[in-house]
């Protein structure tokens, strides 16, 4: 990432007479601090500010964004550009900022339709060596949240998912668990292959698709932010939209008119796939989700 101000990256987009005017605080973000900045062209940016050292999330969001934006499926706000801030002491993403309109009488069904066309479309570019049988994974590894997600190619989705999802936020919050929650979470990694399936085509995935991270925009559609995107089986996309809740019955049945959703088992798979979420939130915030995480555990 280069070491460019911020204000040299509004030049360069918005032109060498452009500059800032004024930043207004946005709340609501647990990882970053977050603007929106008004420029003396009339244009705004939604700026994305953390330390120099955190400077890699914004990178790998970027590529993220890209990567969703590239099937042409869905909406994602447009990277304006990135840098460490070497004299403000930061670093930042600055991105489109997305005037949020009424939302369509189709919202719903119109992002089912959506997410099910990201997730049938071609995503084998996303995954080094594709050619020699690699499917899941991504071109480099990144984030979900403020923790390191693995995307080491992988050619069977049991064997990514345990290696690359679920060993990691183990590993990290075994100072939680007692021996029982110990010995649970080593049998569940020793059998997972018999608990997932194999999906019959790898699906880009947003990664982190819960309702914070969907919003209305300026075309009243629904647009993506904040992926930790990865090529994997679409039902950790449709798992995560059910641990935290939102979704309405219209989105579901719109998504399986376009990809059918195999129910069939679905429910435990739906389980392991929060329980990588809910184990990153465990490790991130804290005992709160140790009840939840130790519900799926001794279930299995």
């Amino acid at each position: 990432m280069k070491n460019c101000s911020l204000e040299e990256t509004v030049q360069t987009v918005f032109g060498k007479t452009a500059h800032i005017i004024k930043r207004e605080r946005i709340h609501g973000g647990d990882i970053n601090d977050a603007y929106r900045v008004l420029l003396s062209t009339g244009d705004s940016l939604f700026v994305k500010t953390n330390s120099i050292d955190n400077a890699e999330f914004f990178r790998t969001e970027a590529a993220g964004l890209a990567a969703l934006a590239s099937s042409g499926e869905i909406g994602v706000p447009q990277v304006f550009g990135m840098g460490t801030d070497m004299e403000g002491g930061f670093s930042y993403l600055a991105l489109e900022y997305l005037d949020s309109s009424r939302r369509g009488s189709s919202y719903w069904e119109d992002f089912g339709h959506r997410l099910a066309m990201l997730h049938r479309a071609d995503c084998s570019a996303f995954v080094p060596d594709g050619e020699s049988g690699m499917k899941y994974g991504f071109t480099e590894d990144n984030y979900i949240g403020a923790s390191p997600q693995k995307n080491i190619p992988g050619r069977k989705w049991a064997d990514f998912y345990r290696d690359c999802r679920l060993m990691p936020q183990i590993k990290m919050a075994e100072r939680y668990f007692d021996s029982g929650l110990l010995k649970k979470a080593d049998y569940l990694l020793d059998h997972l292959d018999s608990r997932l399936r194999e999906p019959e085509f790898p699906s880009l995935l947003h990664g982190d698709l819960w309702g914070g991270n969907v919003m209305c925009g300026p075309d009243g559609r629904a647009w993506l932010i904040d992926p930790a995107v990865y090529a994997g089986d679409f039902e950790a996309d449709l798992a995560m939209t059910q641990l935290f809740g939102g979704f309405p019955a219209a989105f579901y049945a719109a998504y399986h008119e376009v990809n059918p959703i195999d129910r069939k088992g679905y429910s435990e798979r739906r389980a392991l796939y929060h329980l990588y979420q809910l184990l990153n939130h465990l490790n991130l915030f804290g005992t709160v989700y140790l009840g939840s995480v130790a519900e799926i555990l001794r279930s299995m």
